[in-house]
């Protein structure tokens, strides 16, 4: 008898046991989720995603290929899903390119089995261009045969199939496999577009990544792409394609174009507040940058034999005394000198050991300390470095000397450079990074505003009441800015001092200017004693030397709204800035804003 169609069994009423079932009912589902390029808003084409039977358990792709490689039929299971994919999109019309995941192994088998020939042509039947295809080889396994795999690429290549890498940098992806197969996509594991807003690191393997794209030619995917900030900061980094839930999720059909919020995102001249990157400063500096190699003595050495060294070598500022490798003893220049020319010493002491008088406890550094245990050295109450100098040691041995000259001169120096990156009391970004930003706000194209924020009456005030309470203030404006600031549209650098720039895309710029200053003015006075705040100031000396009143400090803020095409270079905006925070400084507002050219005016000198 004949089954009624209320009665007949379907594929969505079986229970499916196992993926062999699944393959050999062809009843797996590809979707197709959008790759854009970042420059254009276009679709340059999608990844077909397998699902299986919904309500089964090989219904997501994780269960299902797990099941794939505990049943032994994983590469079956990575050629089903590419044949069920071409038979979905050859009936679709869909333009741009189709990306199909396969792992190595799969491609090199799958080769094996049949000819690639015979694979185009089938291909071309279906209505299928081989060159709207990329395979994208996966790292579900290790790579072991390279050749194999290079080989394989090569005869794609030769009709016109392109090649891409697949979630690199998940921990199991090759650099050596990058090198080899030169793909024309590169896709970075979505690991790296996290957050990457708040992550300057990330940011910088970013620009690692796109170096090393340079060199070998090809283009790079960002994926897991999930929110505007993450899209906006992957634009302007330079990433040529993105992919991700914020431009569009996997469905059964291919779409024309990604989601209108990405859309929006991609056409805007807005540009991203890149992260600094925290690190420490002079990454690299060590111990060993100071190290004078100077032969050490014994502990027998006499006084005589030290003093007729010293004659000898006029450029040694000291001497170590070193017993089986290990330093006990620091002999300084000065200070020998100055003690055997006392009367008698000669006689007295002149064939004694020179540990007699020597520095039992001499100041001793590893040769790979950091630049910042170096600083700490400066601050600690020990200060004998400064003229007996340093005793440098590698695993406890000697290897060296040191001066107190070199460390204060290579730790300034150090300081100087970080906080042309980083400002060291507020860590707010320094004069490079504001001028790298300024640059990326004028050739966006768009208008927006310098700002540039300043003290009054600052000078007395540290004065007054000493550096330590200054920093404070500084460090309250700060912290002020930033909480009226847009973290996601606003740029805040600290030139240094008490002066800061602020660069809006804000449309309410003005207004959070004057929410900055009247904030800041407003507790500002509780760095102030009681005395202050009933006479409204303090009584200093100014610039001048002459005692006399100053209120109480307050912030003044000079803005520019600077138009496309107006300045050409970051310096220009800046003197411009600086000329409305001048006007704002002599005119005694809170916030003085001028035009375009009356500021490029007073700008010249």
């Amino acid at each position: 008898m004949t089954p009624s169609i209320a009665t007949a069994p379907s594929f969505a009423a079986l229970t499916w046991r196992s993926v062999r079932d699944l393959i050999d009912h062809h009843v797996l589902q590809p979707h197709f989720q959008p790759v854009v390029d970042l420059r254009t808003g276009a679709v340059y084409g999608h990844e077909a995603l397998i699902r299986g039977p919904a309500g089964s358990a090989f219904a997501m792709p994780d269960a299902l290929f797990a099941a794939a490689q505990r049943e032994g039929v994983g590469i079956d299971l990575e050629i089903e899903c590419v044949r069920r994919a071409l038979d979905a999109w050859s009936g679709l019309g869909s333009g741009g390119k189709l990306l199909l995941n396969l792992s190595a192994g799969a491609l090199v088998e799958t080769l094996g089995r049949r000819s690639l020939d015979d694979i185009v042509a089938t291909t071309i039947a279906q209505g299928i261009a081989p060159s709207s295809i990329v395979i994208e080889l996966t790292e579900h396994e290790q790579v072991r045969d390279h050749a194999a795999l290079v080989d394989a690429a090569a005869m794609l290549r030769r009709h016109g199939v392109g090649i891409a890498l697949d979630d690199f940098g998940d921990g199991r992806s090759s650099l050596r496999v990058w090198s080899e197969l030169r793909p024309e996509l590169v896709k970075i594991d979505k690991y790296f577009a996290k957050d990457l807003p708040r992550h300057g690191d990330k940011l910088q393997t970013w620009r690692a990544l796109l170096q090393i794209a340079e060199t070998f030619g090809a283009q790079l995917v960002a994926e897991g792409l999930e929110t505007e900030d993450e899209l906006r900061m992957l634009r302007d980094l330079g990433v040529s394609y993105g992919q991700g839930w914020s431009l569009g999720k996997p469905l059964p059909q291919p779409v024309e174009m990604p989601l209108a919020q990405a859309r929006d995102v991609l056409a805007s001249r807005d540009i991203a507040v890149f992260p600094e990157l925290k690190r420490a400063s002079n990454l690299g500096f060590t111990a060993a940058r100071l190290l004078i190699s100077e032969a050490p003595i014994r502990p027998d050495t006499t006084h005589d034999e030290v003093y007729a060294l010293l004659r000898e070598r006029t450029s040694l500022h000291g001497v170590a005394v070193v017993d089986n490798g290990k330093p006990i003893a620091l002999i300084a220049r000065a200070a020998f000198i100055a003690r055997y020319a006392q009367p008698y010493f000669k006689e007295l002491y002149g064939r004694r050991p020179c540990t007699l008088f020597a520095s039992l406890a001499p100041l001793t550094v590893e040769l790979h300390t950091g630049i910042e245990e170096l600083t700490s050295v400066l601050t600690s109450g020990d200060q004998r470095y400064l003229t007996d100098g340093f005793v440098i040691t590698e695993g406890g041995r000697y290897r060296g000397l040191g001066t107190g000259e070199q460390l204060v001169r290579a730790v300034t120096e150090a300081r100087i450079e970080a906080a042309r990156h980083a400002n060291p009391l507020t860590f707010l970004p320094g004069n490079i990074p504001i001028s790298d930003h300024i640059s990326r706000l004028l050739a966006s194209g768009r208008d927006f505003v310098a700002a540039y924020a300043d003290l009054n009456h600052f000078k007395p005030y540290n004065d007054h009441y000493g550096y330590w309470r200054g920093d404070e203030m500084i460090r309250l404006v700060a912290r002020v800015i930033l909480a009226h600031c847009d973290a996601r549209r606003d740029f805040l650098g600290h030139v240094g001092g008490d002066d800061f720039v602020v660069l809006f895309q804000s449309s309410d710029w003005e207004a959070r200017c004057q929410r900055i200053v009247d904030t800041f003015n407003e507790r500002a006075r509780e760095l102030f004693d009681d005395e202050a705040l009933r006479a409204g100031g303090i009584l200093a000396e100014d610039r001048h030397g002459d005692m006399r009143f100053h209120p109480c400090t307050t912030l003044c803020i000079g803005a520019v709204q600077v138009q496309p095409g107006r300045f050409d270079l970051p310096e220009d905006v800046a003197s411009a800035a600086a000329a409305a925070k001048r006007e704002a400084k002599h005119s005694g507002v809170g916030v003085a804003v001028l035009d375009m050219e009356e500021a490029a005016g007073r700008s010249t000198f």
